[in-house]
């Protein structure tokens, strides 16, 4: 048992002293994952155990002004993340087939180590888009996709800053702030108001955009199954695998909004025209009857009344006459309109409960609802 147990530490301390990066010797939260690792479970624990227990009571939070300079800030910030991993490298002929870590002091391969520590940051940073829908009680955007995104990128990017602070594997990083630019410009106008809804209308294209974007990366990252390059390749398959599984999960997200949620729709509309159609049938020609019926009634009521002035009075028959003629358009109105109004009430209502029902019952993700990353 002793010897599992040096075993096991010899093992530790072979990983994560003797192969780390000594340059980020010292910075926040890189001497172990044990800080990274218990940050991500206290984040699941408030996003769905504790920040929906304190809200269950409380009305939802109105933070539209602090939405509106939080997703500002996260462009602003993607921005720079997006141009320093530009100068350190990506612009300055990174090779997109095979690029080794440069693990020297070069002013060009530091930079590179800070923008990769500053991108494993912004993924805690990004942990307020969950809170923030707990907060407005929005709980159905709190999803599983929802949760698994942004609970394990922190650790995962971790392993990245530790070891391989550049070279082939920032070319996550270099496309993923891109994408989050555009993306936290979605949320900015969104949050702005409904006079703004008018410059969204481009969500759909949003989740597209991600979606090609974790193509793009396990494509860059598998090519080195194939290629001979000085890079470790436990990271290949670590980043090609987590866009394969996002890609997948974000695919399951799309066909579940747009391609089902729009069908669901379409037929729910298609329902809801036809029980109007019918109701509206119905009205109309019960109206027209009834119509019938009173006119019929004064008509009958006058000529029998006629009719019975020359033997009995003309004033009798006439009184007689109008009584009869309104107790046939009573009679209309209290069988016919009246059963109608039943009918249309009960058909009437089942469609409106469908045509809701699709809007309201989608998944919603990053943001990410559209999911973040």
């Amino acid at each position: 048992m002793g010897g599992m147990v040096e075993s096991l530490v010899d093992s530790y301390n072979d990983l994560f002293i003797d192969q780390r990066d000594p340059r980020v010797d010292g910075w926040l939260f890189m001497s172990s994952p044990w800080p990274t690792l218990f940050i991500c479970i206290s984040y699941v624990l408030i996003v769905k155990v504790i920040g929906p227990w304190y809200m269950k009571d409380r009305p939802p939070f109105q933070l539209r002004n602090l939405l509106v300079f939080y997703n500002a800030a996260q462009v602003i910030f993607s921005t720079w993340l997006f141009y320093e991993f530009g100068m350190g490298g990506w612009f300055r002929g990174y090779s997109y087939r095979c690029q080794p870590v440069d693990y020297s002091h070069n002013p060009v391969a530091i930079r590179m180590t800070h923008a990769s520590w500053w991108y494993y940051f912004s993924k805690f940073t990004e942990f307020f888009d969950t809170f923030f829908f707990v907060l407005h009680k929005k709980f159905e955007h709190v999803s599983t996709l929802h949760v698994i995104h942004h609970g394990c990128m922190p650790l995962s990017v971790w392993f990245g800053v530790k070891f391989t602070p550049g070279g082939h594997s920032t070319f996550f990083g270099f496309i993923n702030t891109f994408v989050h630019i555009v993306m936290y410009v979605y949320y900015m106008l969104s949050a702005m108001g409904p006079q703004y809804r008018r410059y969204i209308w481009w969500k759909k294209y949003l989740t597209n955009f991600q979606m090609i974007q974790f193509i793009m990366i396990f494509g860059h990252a598998f090519q080195l199954c194939f290629t001979e390059c000085n890079y470790p390749r436990a990271f290949m398959w670590w980043i090609g695998g987590h866009a394969v599984m996002f890609f997948f999960l974000f695919s399951e997200f799309y066909i579940n909004a747009y391609i089902k949620g729009a069908a669901r729709v379409k037929k729910a509309l298609a329902l809801d025209s036809s029980f109007l159609t019918k109701s509206n049938g119905h009205t109309n020609g019960s109206i027209q009857n009834g119509y019938s019926k009173v006119s019929n009634g004064h008509l009958n009521g006058h000529m029998n009344g006629k009719a019975n002035g020359v033997a009995n009075g003309y004033t009798n028959g006439h009184a007689n006459g109008h009584a009869n003629g309104s107790i046939n358009s009573n009679g209309a109105a209290t069988q016919e309109s009246n059963g109608l109004f039943v009918e249309s009430t009960e058909v009437v209502e089942e469609p409106f409960m469908y045509s809701v029902a699709p809007v309201t019952g989608e998944p919603h993700s990053s943001s990410c609802v559209t999911l973040q990353q």
